[in-house]
């Protein structure tokens, strides 16, 4: 499938309604200290309502700022709120680099750096997901939780979305990287899976040097019978393929879930 945005789906609007974005520490046990995490949560966000949450993770040089620094999620959500094309959601944007000292500086290949993004699964888990829980007006079941990401953050979208099926129904990884667990392991048994996904997204540019990672995927995804989206798009590793992504990843979640 080739999918292309509509002109203007990333310009600012002017006399729409718009979503509020914060920055939040959470006390996290896997790491030890506060983190911080970036949220939006949507135009006319209540506590009478009930959302579900995306969890949308960044690439191996980024952080909780770097999908708003680069990608512009705010106003492509506020824009697919103002034409009636999402449903209503919390997005959270968390440091996938679990250890003391996240910032992306030095040598982000560091193994140290490496082993923190595994580590973030239980961040995550343990943490991350409480707090959200506990402070926000959110779902607390698999059908109203999403996590999704770019490059090093869709790996870990993949490795972690699909060894906990009992938390995540729906997961998206745009331009997966190396740290993408082999399919055997991701989806050890395929049949269950195709049950409990309620949306398995995987998209990559024409043009990525990475591609084979996703295509690795997509082959056994297709080859056991496991639904899927697999979408290739004009592009390499790059912020208009991954903002792309995000337009027409967000438009398919959590529908026919009331």
């Amino acid at each position: 499938m080739r999918i292309t945005a509509p002109e203007g789906y990333d310009q600012y609007r002017e006399n729409i309604a718009r979503g509020n974005v914060e920055m939040v520490e959470y006390i996290s046990r896997a790491v030890g200290n506060p983190r911080k995490t970036r949220i939006y949560t949507p135009p006319g966000y209540s506590q009478d309502q009930t959302y579900n949450v995306l969890y949308l993770l960044h690439g191996i040089g980024g952080d909780e700022n770097e999908w708003f620094n680069h990608g512009q999620p705010h106003i492509i959500l506020d824009n697919l709120y103002a034409d009636g094309m999402l449903e209503p959601m919390i997005v959270v944007f968390p440091n996938g680099r679990a250890m003391p000292d996240d910032r992306p500086v030095g040598d982000i290949f560091d193994p140290e750096k490496i082993q923190a993004f595994e580590r973030f699964e239980l961040d995550l888990l343990q943490d991350l997901i409480p707090f959200i829980e506990t402070n926000y007006k959110v779902s607390t079941d698999r059908e109203g939780r999403a996590i999704a990401g770019l490059s090093m953050g869709g790996g870990q979208s993949l490795n972690i979305g699909l060894n906990h099926l009992d938390r995540f129904a729906w997961i998206g990884a745009f331009s997966p990287a190396p740290n993408t667990k082999a399919p055997e392991q991701l989806i050890p048994n395929p049949q269950e899976a195709a049950a409990l996904l309620r949306l398995l997204w995987l998209s990559c540019g024409d043009e990525d040097n990475l591609k084979h990672i996703s295509e690795r995927t997509h082959a056994y995804l297709a080859e056991h019978g496991v639904p899927h989206i697999w979408a290739e798009e004009s592009g390499g590793h790059d912020w208009p393929v991954w903002k792309n992504d995000l337009y027409h990843f967000s438009q398919r979640l959590f529908k026919g879930t009331k």
